[in-house]
């Protein structure tokens, strides 16, 4: 018997378990597995670039990145509820609708990927490369798909690093050649580094630019 075959016939109560248990898994599906990600360590660099501390909150920081992974995801999310409930209307099975359903969202992390991440932990699993991409696991994906985004998300936050940094230097130089070592070149920077934030529009620049970011 064939493994849609299994799925199909498995015992309802079991099904309703592993409902169950996937709907537990769903937030680290949401944070680790989809854009937000990337949008949520962007933002808390730049927040740190800044240096305002506390603004915006960390609330406003995780509502925004939500917002976006739904606006970026929900291509995606649209395909996994179509893919989804085919099988489920035809076979009337939760599992089976799981896995078709999950398809895009690995071809999704699978186009973020990084070839060498994905190929680091397929090789630790399997010993040898899978026949076809179909092959691959979302579970064998999922933890490339983290790495890459990590490394993508610091480049992308050193990059926005720097002209912060470059601000910092500046006014400590000043500073220190007026004799005010005693003021903080923090304070000082912080009123400069808002206004050239704002004056080029930051927020859309790197919300543009992270969205337009994945394939």
């Amino acid at each position: 018997m064939d493994v849609d075959a299994l799925l199909k016939d498995l015992n309802p109560a079991m099904q309703l378990m592993i409902l169950m248990v996937a709907v537990t898994v769903l937030p680290f599906v949401f944070m680790c597995m989809t854009s937000f990600l990337r949008f949520v360590i962007v933002f808390s660099i730049l927040k740190t670039a800044l240096g305002t501390q506390q603004v915006p909150p960390g609330m406003v920081i995780i509502g925004l990145a939500m917002i976006l992974t739904f606006y970026s995801m929900s291509p995606v999310f649209a395909e996994m509820y179509q893919k989804g409930s085919v099988p489920y209307e035809k076979t009337g099975s939760i599992v089976l609708a799981m896995k078709e359903g999950s398809k895009p969202l690995k071809n999704f992390m699978m186009r973020q990927t990084r070839q060498s991440d994905i190929t680091f932990f397929i090789q630790s699993l399997r010993g040898k490369p899978p026949a076809t991409p179909d092959d691959i696991g979302i579970w064998e994906v999922a933890p490339a798909y983290i790495m890459s985004e990590l490394k993508t998300s610091f480049e992308i936050g050193f990059i926005i690093f720097i002209p912060f940094i470059v601000i910092d230097l500046i006014v400590a130089n000043v500073l220190l050649a007026l004799g005010m070592m005693m003021l903080s070149p923090t304070i000082i920077s912080l009123p400069f580094k808002l206004l050239i934030f704002i004056a080029v529009d930051g927020w859309g620049m790197i919300v543009q630019g992270l969205v337009q970011s994945f394939n």
